[in-house]
């Protein structure tokens, strides 16, 4: 566990350094299987390690804890508006990334977004990185054991669907209604990802879309504006927007203008005259639950799991004081 969480911290800034570099040298980028990336010049490759060279450090990484490692050509930066992908732990983050108008960003990003199908009904989640790693609702997955995710890839003649049925349960968390899956599946470093952003930096008024499946109908897309970026309610934080969600638009990503995951859509209210009511739980509370994920580790003895810290118990309501010794 120290390992792992020397090599996140490391990984972190050393993407710093190469978005901000104006010249990047060929490199390697290595995932460890906990889902950390990391780039670098590789040293020295033994049986059992390989030697990184973050730039700012040399690191031993066990063979044993590399889930994939490849090739990574230089880049330049010549000082223009250029979008350079960081790793932040299992996430991605896209500093500099350009707007685009929705029906644009619909075209970069709608494939990473996919179907879930559980026995008793459906829902919607989205991809977050090259190891098929997939957020979504708790509700939306809670009681089932067998799950399915979905992917619409997009081709000349239309849509191809690939349906994933190898899939485990990572984490979750009742309380803040947070998921996040794995597609256990050799072709999973072909799917697309979409990067996370900065829920704090969003505004009033400003607009905002998602993708989903509501009522079943897979690829939707909804628009809308920010109504207020922080609503309490039950003791949790919400994305108030107009944009429409539905039943099955559980889990699905609520994007800003730049495509990036700024709200994961959770519910609405409803009823008589209630319109455009949608409520999203936000990025940065998804990224803190993400870092966390260990301390809500699903374990299939218990399907209450992540772990559950109950309070002691309360003392008898009429407790006698204690008699004295004769």
């Amino acid at each position: 566990m120290n390992f792992g969480i020397k090599i996140r911290r490391a990984a972190l800034t050393a993407c710093f350094c190469g978005a901000l570099g104006a010249q990047a040298a060929d490199g390697t980028q290595v995932v460890l299987k906990n889902g950390t990336s990391m780039q670098g010049q590789i040293l020295r490759e033994r049986d059992d390690m390989i030697l990184l060279d973050l730039g700012f450090t040399v690191l031993s990484v066990p063979r044993a804890e590399i889930a994939k490692m490849e090739k990574i050509a230089a880049t330049v930066n010549t000082g223009s508006n250029v979008s350079a992908s960081r790793g932040e732990d299992i996430y991605f983050v896209e500093p500099g990334r350009e707007p685009l108008a929705v029906e644009k960003n619909v075209e970069r990003v709608a494939e990473a977004v996919v179907q879930i199908q559980t026995a008793s009904g459906l829902g919607s989640g989205f991809i977050i990185n090259k190891l098929g790693y997939v957020v979504t609702n708790q509700h939306v997955i809670a009681g089932e054991r067998e799950l399915t995710v979905v992917v619409y890839r997009k081709k000349q003649d239309g849509l191809e669907k690939q349906a994933f049925t190898k899939v485990k349960i990572i984490a979750m968390n009742g309380f803040l209604d947070l998921a996040v899956l794995q597609i256990d599946d050799p072709a999973v470093d072909t799917l697309p990802y979409v990067p996370l952003g900065d829920s704090d930096s969003l505004t009033q008024g400003q607009g905002v879309f998602a993708i989903g499946s509501p009522l079943g109908f897979e690829r939707s897309v909804s628009q809308g504006i920010v109504s207020i970026k922080s609503r309490e309610s039950g003791g949790r934080w919400y994305i108030q927007s107009t944009t429409q969600i539905n039943p099955g638009n559980s889990g699905g990503p609520l994007f800003n203008g730049r495509g990036e995951v700024i709200g994961v859509n959770n519910m609405k209210i409803a009823g008589m005259g209630v319109e455009g009511l949608g409520f999203s739980i936000p990025g940065n509370v998804l990224k803190l639950f993400l870092k966390n994920r260990d301390a809500f580790a699903f374990d299939p003895r218990n399907p209450n799991a992540g772990f559950r810290y109950l309070p002691p118990p309360a003392p008898p309501a009429n407790k006698e004081s204690p008699k004295e010794a004769p």
